[in-house]
């Protein structure tokens, strides 16, 4: 089986990136080490034009796990590179809220693979088990977002014993995002806003 990189001659470089060709619109990226010259694809995220994404819900991506699928969906909350990013601290009340809604589920509990933050902040990535489509997931990602807009009191997991970083939490401003998020994105959406531009 031929492994996910194709080896190339050694070289002196450490770390050097170059482009080396476009194939099926993923980047071909030479990496170039003190171990060797490999040649690797741009992961799907990093082909998807940032400049015209806006604020949505957008099947990432679809990978097989045994005789099953399961897929990846971005949850976007801010317009990259346009709008200002969210900070950690709402960012992690908004996991902490929406992993407990989903885990909690009463048809999506068993299926949740894993919530959690981009590392650009502006939105969340959600896997979920099934050959799924964005259409299919608005009125789970549309209650969870609506628990979290009126979710008062201790935010689950808040406590030094549960969580690695308790203290950085904002409930309000994690209220406050997602309130924008239902009424400018999953209220109004649209099937432009539930497949990525082109």
């Amino acid at each position: 089986m031929e492994p996910f990189y194709k080896k190339r001659k050694k070289t002196p470089f450490y770390h050097t990136w170059t482009r080396l060709s476009m194939k099926k619109s993923a980047m071909i990226f030479h990496i170039k080490n003190l171990k060797g010259d490999f040649v690797m694809e741009k992961i799907t995220s990093f082909t998807i034009d940032h400049i015209k994404l806006e604020p949505g819900i957008y099947v990432s991506r679809k990978d097989p796990v045994g005789n099953g699928m399961i897929t990846t969906f971005d949850l976007r909350m801010t317009a990259p590179n346009r709008e200002p990013v969210m900070n950690t601290a709402e960012m992690h009340t908004i996991e902490h809220l929406g992993a407990t809604y989903l885990r909690n589920h009463a048809d999506w509990g068993t299926k949740t693979i894993y919530f959690g933050p981009m590392g650009c902040r502006t939105g969340f990535y959600l896997l979920l088990a099934g050959d799924l489509e964005s259409k299919e997931i608005v009125s789970l990602v549309t209650g969870m977002f609506e628990f979290i807009r009126d979710f008062k009191g201790e935010v689950p997991g808040a406590a030094a014993k549960d969580c690695g970083n308790y203290l950085d939490m904002n409930l309000p401003m994690a209220n406050w995002l997602a309130k924008r998020y239902l009424e400018n994105t999953l209220y109004p959406i649209d099937e432009a806003h539930l497949v990525y531009p082109e």
